[in-house]
């Protein structure tokens, strides 16, 4: 028997919910949508993967920019994409979704001739199959004859190496053909043909699950418990009944009513979106179920992951990581409607990122003041400041683009192209929101923060330059206070990372560095907790030391801290290299002046070309980075 190197392959629908933005109208009236991965079993991929199984995907997605999505999303998720093909021919499947009211969600499915329901026997990878301890069908993908021959050849290559399979009932009665485009929201059509079909796979299964509706058409009858008795004549497999707000039973064996199956405890929750519910409680009963747990506690694993699935937007963007799932049963929560626990909200934003960078090299080119002074200086127009950005971000990337830590700091004001350009990649991109230059802090553009976010692609680390001294007017941090505040709360509902940059320096003064770190206290205090630290570089290891405890204190989701150059000298900054080096929660460096100073006034005033200019900020990047990377060996 093939090595279990995996827990779970799911295999099945994998597609793209565009979930309607605006709650409590028709799906008619709504404006914007946002962009999660779906597919029944795609969720429970992501699902399981976030409580800590070694889960894969097989399916089918299309060659163009949704397939890509889906594919890139999972390997962030830390999913096995071998299984997942692309079909040069079809598309990625859509659909479209909505929160009507606590009873209605309307959504529309995409799926003609798409791209999962093109697999085929030929797609099964036996090895695959041999690999994992379970399988998981999804009953969609028994409703046509090739994706239901390629869940046959699956069954009978998990039987052959003792793997065991499980069936998510998964019923759409129109991905069935049995109603119309527009009735996607229905979950149940009695039809004895599809009971028929279902049945014939039954005996060959060692879990099935659904919920009382599910069990009906798997039955044949829409009384629940003769469906279930059914259902057990026919199969040995254990069977799992989700009953809603009365929780779940397991039946192991014969049922002689509700109180012969297994239970775990339910949750009282505020019902937001019931759409995720299935798949979130897949993920947390398959995690008890394959970590060997007994079924009451495979359960509540269920329930809670349903529970707290049921509280929010999305499907699988909704579904918990383990952190939270045990945060969440040692803990509970004072709320019913979950999405307003802030607790649980952070431990969910920050453990579950798409975008995770262990280290930061950041060249930092997001100036704006400077450049329009120098500009003016030399009689050039901020379009020759873009043009000098952008020769930087060709420095950065020819000196360190390949690199695991390369980033780059760059503005939409001036640096417009560079920034667009370096999004593309997979570099550390961070975009300054604040105005440049100004004291107290202000917002570069007018707009309402919020509304300024939902423009800014999700892997852009929102950066702010907070000027901020313990000695400033009380209305002065009074504002600056609320302001970050607003900004956390906004980056927690758009999904961006974002970073924090504390300034104490003044420009007739230097750093008061003894104040940074009670700064940083008192910003976790009123409940900030940004992704991310820029602080100014000291040669005291002791003030990283108490930056770095600081952080683990309040917050141990925090990505970490880097090191701001502040025009500082390359010996300078060696230094303060050497002692924050020493505190592993320091992850880096962001550093400007340093690097582009010179290049940028000589070739602004025309005594350098582009040439000379990049290769002047290369040879500074290398200096920079050989200084970090010296550290971090030691």
């Amino acid at each position: 028997m093939k090595q279990k190197t995996l827990d779970l392959v799911c295999m099945g629908r994998a597609g793209v919910d565009l979930y309607g933005h605006q709650v409590g109208g028709r799906l008619e009236d709504m404006a914007s949508f946002a962009k999660y991965v779906g597919g029944s079993p795609t969720n429970t991929a992501i699902g399981t993967s976030r409580l800590g199984l070694k889960s894969a995907l097989l399916t089918r997605v299309g060659d163009e920019h949704m397939g890509r999505f889906i594919r890139e999303t999972l390997v962030a998720e830390g999913v096995n994409v071998e299984g997942v093909k692309t079909d040069p021919e079809r598309l990625t499947a859509l659909v479209l979704l909505g929160i009507q009211d606590e009873e209605r969600f309307p959504l529309i499915f995409y799926r003609e001739n798409c791209a999962d329901m093109a697999l085929c026997e030929a797609d099964v990878d036996e090895q695959l199959i041999a690999s994992s301890q379970a399988l998981l069908l999804s009953g969609t993908h028994l409703s046509t004859p090739s994706v239901a021959a390629a869940s046959l050849k699956a069954v009978e290559y998990a039987q052959r190496h003792g793997t065991k399979v499980v069936l998510d009932i998964d019923y759409r009665p129109n991905l069935w053909g049995l109603s119309g485009h527009g009735d996607g929201e229905n979950r149940f059509i009695a039809d004895g043909q599809v009971s028929e079909h279902l049945q014939q796979f039954l005996p060959q299964l060692d879990l099935i699950v659904g919920t009382e509706e599910e069990f009906h058409i798997a039955g044949g009858t829409e009384d629940s418990l003769a469906a279930l008795n059914h259902v057990r004549r026919l199969s040995k497999a254990t069977l799992v009944c989700k009953r809603g707000a009365l929780g779940c039973r397991v039946f192991e064996g014969q049922i002689d009513g509700w109180q012969s199956g297994a239970e775990g405890p339910g949750f009282k929750v505020d019902v937001f979106n019931v759409l995720g519910a299935g798949d979130a409680f897949m993920s947390g009963l398959l995690r008890g179920w394959l970590g060997g747990e007994d079924w009451p506690i495979s359960c509540a694993y269920a329930n809670a992951c349903g529970a707290i699935a049921v509280s929010r937007h999305g499907c699988a963007p909704a579904i918990p990581s383990w952190a939270e799932l045990d945060d969440y049963l040692q803990q509970g929560s004072k709320y019913e409607a979950l999405r307003f626990d802030q607790r649980l909200n952070h431990i969910h934003r920050t453990t579950n990122r798409r975008y995770v960078h262990d280290e930061v090299m950041a060249f930092a080119i997001d100036h704006r003041h400077q450049f329009l002074s120098w500009a003016q200086e030399h009689a050039k127009s901020p379009a020759h400041i873009g043009q000098f950005k952008d020769l930087a971000r060709q420095a950065a990337v020819a000196e360190a683009g390949h690199l695991p830590g390369f980033g780059m700091l760059l503005d939409d004001r001036l640096g417009r192209q560079a920034l667009h350009t370096v999004t593309s990649t997979k570099a550390w991109v961070g975009r300054p929101l604040e105005a440049s230059g100004v004291f107290p802090l202000a917002w570069e553009n007018a707009t309402e923060v919020l509304a300024q976010l939902q423009d800014w692609p999700l892997n852009q680390t929102v950066k702010v330059l907070c000027p901020y001294r313990l000695d400033d007017s009380e209305d002065i941090r009074l504002q600056h206070d609320t302001m970050i505040q607003i900004l956390n709360q906004a980056c927690q509902q758009t999904g961006h990372q974002w970073l924090l940059e504390i300034i104490t320096a003044r420009s007739e003064q230097g750093p008061a560095f003894d104040q940074v770190v009670s700064i940083m206290q008192h910003f976790y205090q009123l409940g900030v907790k940004p992704d991310w630290w820029k602080l100014e570089p000291s040669m005291e290891v002791d003030y990283w030391t108490q930056a770095g405890a600081l952080v683990g204190q309040y917050d141990p989701y925090c990505l970490g801290i880097i090191v701001l150059g502040l025009n500082a000298p390359v010996a300078v900054i060696e230094q303060a290299f050497a002692a924050a080096g020493q505190e592993p929660r320091v992850k880096g460096f962001a550093v400007g002046r340093t690097l582009f100073a010179e290049a940028a006034k000589s070739w602004l005033g025309g005594y350098m070309d582009d040439r000379q200019a990049i290769d002047l900020m290369r040879q500074q990047y290398r200096s920079i980075i050989n200084a970090w990377r010296k550290v971090r060996a030691e």
